[in-house]
């Protein structure tokens, strides 16, 4: 009963790490991005308010519970 509950807390746990993923933009676009984007990281360009931010929070959150339940239900077996 409580393997059963787990995989399906796992499966809603990797739909919305999908989804939280998929939905935030991108950093940068293409090869000029790349070359320039790492000063806009270090010295903090990041958009730390408003719905960036609340997706990042949600995909690690996501992650963090996605690793804890596999590792869990490997625990089991």
């Amino acid at each position: 009963m409580i393997r059963l509950a787990l995989m399906i807390l796992l499966g809603v746990a990797s739909l919305v790490l999908i989804a939280s993923i998929l939905l935030q933009s991108g950093n940068s676009a293409g090869l000029s991005g790349s070359i320039g984007g790492g000063a806009e990281q270090l010295f903090g360009k990041k958009k730390s308010k408003g719905y960036e931010a609340i997706l990042s929070k949600i995909a690690t959150v996501a992650a963090v519970l996605f690793i804890v339940i596999s590792l869990t239900l490997c625990a089991l077996e």
